[in-house]
C-alpha cells in the first residue's frame, strides 16, 4: 500500500509536493485545501443540497415523464382523429361516388323517358296529321260529289227542259205516281 501511495505521489505534479512540513498543519497547503473541501462538503450536506438536487432532478424526470405521457396521449388522439377523418373522407368519397352514379342513372332514365315521350308525341302528331289528311280527303270527296251532283242536276235540268214537252211531262208524272203508289202499298 505504501508503494501505491509512493507511486501516486511520484506521479502527481510537482506543486503537490510543494507543501512542506507536517500534514495536519495550517502551514501545509494540502491540508488547508483538504480542510476547505471538507467544510464545503459539510455545508452542502448541512443545507441538504444533494437531497434538494435529487428532488429537483426527480421533479424534472417526473415532468419529462408526464410530458412524454401527454405527448403519447396527444399522438394517440391525433392518430384516432386522423383515422376518423380518413374514414369520414372515404365515406364522403363513397357518398360522392354514389351521388354521381345515381345522377348518371337518373339522367339515363330521364333521357329514355324523354325519348319515349318524344316518340309518343311524334306518333300522336302523325296520327293527328293522318286524321286531318283523311278528313281533308273526305271533305274533298264530298265536295267533288256535291259538285258532280249539282252539275248532273243542272245538266239533267237542261236536258229535260230541252226535251220535255207537255205530253211527256204528263206521262212521267203519271208513271211517278204509279211507282210511288206501288212502293207505299
Amino acid at each position: 500500500m505504501r508503494r501505491i501511495l509512493t507511486a501516486a505521489a511520484l506521479a502527481a505534479p510537482a506543486p503537490a509536493l510543494a507543501a512542506t512540513g507536517p500534514f495536519f498543519s495550517l502551514n501545509n497547503t494540502n491540508f488547508v485545501v483538504w480542510l476547505g473541501f471538507l467544510v464545503f462538503v459539510g455545508i452542502i450536506l448541512y443545507y441538504k443540497v444533494p437531497s434538494t438536487l435529487l428532488k429537483m432532478l426527480d421533479n424534472r424526470a417526473a415532468g419529462i415523464k408526464s410530458d412524454l405521457a401527454e405527448a403519447r396521449q396527444l399522438r394517440e388522439e391525433a392518430q384516432t382523429l386522423l383515422a376518423s377523418y380518413e374514414r369520414k373522407q372515404k365515406e364522403v368519397q363513397d357518398q360522392a361516388h354514389r351521388i354521381v352514379t345515381s345522377a348518371r342513372e337518373d339522367a339515363k332514365v330521364q333521357a329514355e323517358e324523354s325519348r319515349k315521350e318524344l316518340d309518343r308525341s311524334i306518333e300522336r302528331r302523325l296520327a293527328a296529321a293522318k286524321d286531318q289528311i283523311a278528313q281533308a280527303e273526305d271533305d274533298a270527296k264530298r265536295r267533288v260529289r256535291n259538285e258532280a251532283v249539282d252539275v248532273a242536276v243542272a245538266a239533267a235540268r237542261q236536258v229535260l227542259s230541252e226535251q220535255m214537252d207537255a205530253n211527256r211531262s204528263a206521262t212521267l208524272v203519271d208513271q211517278s205516281i204509279d211507282t210511288v203508289g206501288r212502293k207505299l202499298h
